[in-house]
């Protein structure tokens, strides 16, 4: 069983990062895109992750996101800022930060750099605890394919126990729902939040595990809520249904769209001004826009009204 009141649950999706075309921060589209994913009925927002383009920012952009991305929100929903890096000092400093701006929680991947540079499991360990001890506020493990760090349910549930801020897990690796399963049944009340997230392709499997959360990409609040909020309330048929009635739109975030999804359905629906990515990487190509919005649109959901 999991810890009997987490304090954060629900759906928690990725805020994306908004550029002009010219690739500097658009903040004007980056308030209305936050003020809008909390009418869509977000429970809380992330920002920073890797759906946010974190890794095309600059040191200086991220502060000055965090800062305009708490600001905007006013405490409405909670937030959890992502603050991974390689060394701990900087983590720590960066998660600092963001507890200092208000942040709910951080989150954070094990360290790792490029394809091949990881450290050994006592070093996650020494990492996680180190961080833990310079904070107040909750950390949660992105256990994420991108970092290529083996992270057992057993070594997870073994730092839910003993270090102190180490209670959320988003948990999004091949086999999610057996690895939350095992997490809970290992790690039982110190694992306050087990999540799902890589945009909800696994949510019903994840949910009948335990998943108390779900991190997805940040377009379509509304319909995620949907499928959460008839689980969470006993309605597991109905939880069924309407996973299968916004599976056609989640699978072509996950699989076609990723990360540009967002940010293609909140240009169409008026929230933004510009689509693009930062360079290098490609704008999204006009078919799969095309589908993306093709699929969106039989759904109807709230971003493709909101700003028009």
């Amino acid at each position: 069983m999991t810890a009997p009141t987490p304090r954060f649950r629900g759906v928690f999706p990725v805020v994306p990062t908004t550029f002009r075309a010219d690739g500097s921060l658009d903040l004007a589209s980056q308030r209305r895109c936050i003020d809008f994913m909390i009418d869509a009925g977000s429970n809380g927002l992330c920002v920073l992750a890797n759906f946010s383009e974190q890794f095309a920012l600059s040191d200086a952009e991220r502060e000055t996101l965090t800062h305009e991305s708490l600001a905007q929100v006013k405490g409405r929903v909670p937030v959890i800022v992502t603050t991974t890096h390689f060394s701990t000092e900087v983590c720590i400093e960066r998660s600092r930060r963001a507890q200092d701006l208000g942040a709910s929680m951080v989150m954070v991947m094990p360290p790792y750099h490029g394809a091949t540079l990881r450290v050994s499991e006592s070093q996650v360990y020494d990492f996680f605890a180190r961080l833990s001890d310079a904070l107040r506020i909750p950390i949660m493990i992105q256990d994420a394919p991108v970092a290529g760090t083996p992270l057992s349910p057993a070594f997870l549930a073994r730092m839910a126990a003993e270090i102190e801020n180490v209670a959320y897990f988003k948990i999004e690796t091949a086999g999610a729902a057996s690895k939350l399963r095992e997490l809970i049944r290992l790690g039982s009340d110190a694992i306050e939040g087990p999540w799902d997230g890589e945009e909800a392709i696994t949510l019903l499997p994840d949910l009948d595990a335990g998943a108390t959360g779900a991190m997805t990409g940040g377009g379509y609040p509304d319909g995620i809520r949907q499928i959460m909020d008839a689980y969470t309330a006993g309605r597991r048929d109905e939880a069924i249904d309407l996973y299968m009635r916004w599976l056609p739109l989640i699978n072509y975030e996950n699989r076609q769209a990723g990360f540009l999804a967002a940010k293609a359905l909140m240009h169409e629906g008026g929230v933004i001004d510009c689509a693009a990515p930062r360079h290098p990487w490609p704008d999204l190509h006009p078919a799969v826009r095309q589908g993306l919005i093709e699929t969106a649109r039989r759904l109807d959901p709230m971003v493709l009204r909101w700003g028009r």
